[in-house]
């Protein structure tokens, strides 16, 4: 019966919703029936929020029943932003409407800004101002960040050029916010030992599309914590790391206790879980990232320290961070407390090496020199994170195909987070952003600061200076846009149009053409270089811009290029500032390339119906 009488109000809410002054009878049909079945039906995601507000309208019962804090509007919300619910407390007073309301109106102003960024950044890098307006904008920034995550998250190969932006607008909002939150986490006093917690905060900021938190983090340890308690139970079973509750821990004095638990987690960490060192792909950031080194169980030895340090305090035995030379470590101490102790009062653990305990003998021969004792000391945060950090800094100097150098602007964020008067890599991040040739007006302002921190480095910040100026001006200089037009008389040897998926025929990489010049437009220099004579047509012939699979972007001849003639995506970071939509055989270019090759869309569906519905009929 209660069934029934379900269904029936069911038929009749849509009805309701329909009509503007529903019957009397339909009306009392569904308002004398019991609150629960009536909250019920208007929670069962039939009905909108539009739907909701007309319902709402129609009496004084049903008005209460969708009260802005009450369960109807929550599972609105809910249904539209299920991410989101985690930012609430079950025990929280919401206005469920009114966030709907926020939160709508926030997602608006968001792809509003989002789709202005192609026409107002399409020929430049963003510049640092370029991400004011969405700073700007009023109401919470988790909202604004959702309705991002929302355009990345469209569904099939449309919408590229909205991804794109919305990929930029996020990364800065998330990195602002990252890097604040390590400034402050600095602060601290130097006895504050979270070495995790800034780990992560790194981990973040080089990541921070992926969903990573120290509290997701904190509990896959607290996983393997468990598995340790396990081990340390069958070791003994009245050890009193057992009875440390979850979150909390004390320090265990006697040796013999610390060295079961030691025991416990190298067979946990080594046997049971196959963690390692990576001696296969030491110089890979991954590495360095603790939530990839909890995935993929491997890492360098100074994250793989701070993950055995990690476990080791939580169940009760205090280890120490020690910035060995080439090789971060730990140590163990044996001496008595209280007492006047030196390097050879410590056993030093080899984390990277599963857990191997040396004398300061082997830890010399571990890294084949004899070092002094100070470099056995204790390192505070600061000095771990610098050394993370720096091994970060120089992953990005070894960058080849990366032609953003996104790790390399990553580190170097970081590093002068910590220590902002570093001058010899301030005028690195100085030299990447000319080379970059982005951000010209940030460039000024770090030689100034370099000027006034070093006025012996006159000749190197001069020289930027000049060139950095020069630039500037050339950008003022430009007027209007190229437009190229296939059938004006100097462009007839052009075979190839914007879109097409390419095959180099020397290299074998696939590529898609983003821009087209009837001859080379690069320098003698550059075309000595690249040995351009050598080919049958030398530079008098047209040649493609051309995003890569690879990552790169390049300038390619027309003869070395062929039709893919099974088109695939092209994976390039880029392809989203160019294209709008990759159809199966071509990208179709966004507005505002298009504009500079006006005739070349009707040339790819051209291309296409020749070249693919050919032989999709040779097929058949």
């Amino acid at each position: 019966m209660a069934a029934a009488a379900v269904d029936s109000a069911m038929e009749v809410v849509p009805a309701l919703v329909e009509e503007a002054a529903p019957e009397a009878a339909g009306l009392s049909c569904l308002v004398n029936l019991p609150g629960e079945v009536l909250e019920y039906i208007l929670c069962s995601g039939s009905l909108t929020a539009a739907d909701i507000g007309r319902v709402s309208s129609t009496c004084r019962r049903l008005r209460e029943l969708c009260q802005g804090s009450g369960k109807v509007w929550k599972e609105q919300f809910r249904v539209r932003w299920p991410s989101l619910m985690k930012h609430y407390s079950p025990t929280d007073y919401v206005n469920w409407l009114e966030e709907y309301k926020v939160r709508q109106k926030a997602g608006l102003e968001a792809r509003k800004i989002v789709a202005s960024f192609s026409k107002r950044f399409f020929s430049e890098h963003v510049p640092c101002n370029g991400f004011s307006d969405i700073e700007n904008l009023e109401g919470p920034e988790i909202f604004f960040e959702d309705e991002l995550v929302c355009i990345l998250n469209m569904e099939g190969r449309k919408a590229l050029t909205w991804k794109y932006y919305a990929k930029k607008i996020l990364y800065y909002l998330r990195q602002q916010k990252i890097l604040n939150n390590l400034k402050a986490f600095l602060q601290q006093p130097d006895d504050y030992e979270s070495y995790l917690e800034g780990a992560v905060y790194i981990d973040q900021y080089c990541n921070p599309l992926s969903d990573i938190s120290l509290k997701d983090i904190q509990a896959q340890i607290d996983s393997i914590v468990e598995l340790v308690c396990k081990t340390l139970r069958g070791i003994n079973s009245r050890h009193p790391s057992l009875a440390f509750k979850a979150g909390e821990s004390s320090m265990i004095m006697e040796i013999e206790l610390q060295s079961q638990v030691l025991d416990a987690m190298n067979h946990v960490l080594y046997d049971q879980l196959k963690f390692k060192g990576n001696r296969m792909d030491y110089y890979n950031a991954l590495n360095l990232y603790m939530h990839q080194v909890l995935i993929r169980r491997t890492g360098i030895p100074i994250s793989m320290s701070l993950l055995y340090l990690t476990i080791a305090r939580q169940l009760g035995v205090p280890l120490e961070p020690v910035n060995f030379p080439s090789h971060f470590l730990l140590r163990w101490c044996q001496g008595a407390e209280g007492a006047t102790l030196d390097i050879f009062d410590y056993i030093y653990i080899d984390a990277f090496g599963k857990g191997k305990q040396l004398t300061v003998k082997e830890c010399e021969y571990l890294i084949g020199q004899h070092v002094t004792a100070a470099l056995y000391g204790v390192v505070n945060v600061k000095k771990v994170l610098q050394r993370m950090v720096g091994n970060l800094l120089s992953l990005g100097k070894r960058e080849g195909i990366d032609q953003s150098y996104q790790l390399l602007r990553d580190s170097l964020d970081l590093y002068l987070a910590m220590y902002p008067d570093q001058v010899q890599l301030l005028l690195l991040q100085a030299r990447l952003y000319f080379h970059l040739g982005i951000w010209p007006e940030k460039v000024l302002d770090i030689l100034q600061h370099i000027q006034t921190l070093d006025p012996g480095q006159h000749g190197a910040v001069g020289y930027l200076v000049q060139h950095t100026l020069e630039h500037i001006e050339r950008k003022k200089e430009e007027v209007g846009v190229e437009v190229k037009l296939r059938s004006h008389e100097k462009h007839r040897d052009v075979c190839y149009s914007i879109g097409l998926i390419m095959k180099h025929k020397r290299y074998g990489y696939n590529c898609v053409i983003y821009g087209w010049d009837p001859t080379c437009m690069m320098g003698h220099e550059w075309i000595r270089n690249m040995n351009v004579h050598s080919l049958p047509h030398g530079h008098h012939q047209p040649f493609y811009n051309v995003l890569v699979e690879d990552g790169s972007c390049r300038y390619a001849a027309q003869e070395n290029l062929e039709y893919n003639v099974e088109p695939q995506e092209i994976s390039h970071p880029d392809v989203g500032r160019y294209f709008s939509e990759f159809t199966g055989t071509h990208y179709i270019p966004n507005a505002e390339l298009e504009v500079r090759y006006p005739e070349d869309l009707e040339a790819v569906y051209e291309t296409v119906q020749n070249i693919y519905s050919a032989k999709k009929e040779s097929v058949e």
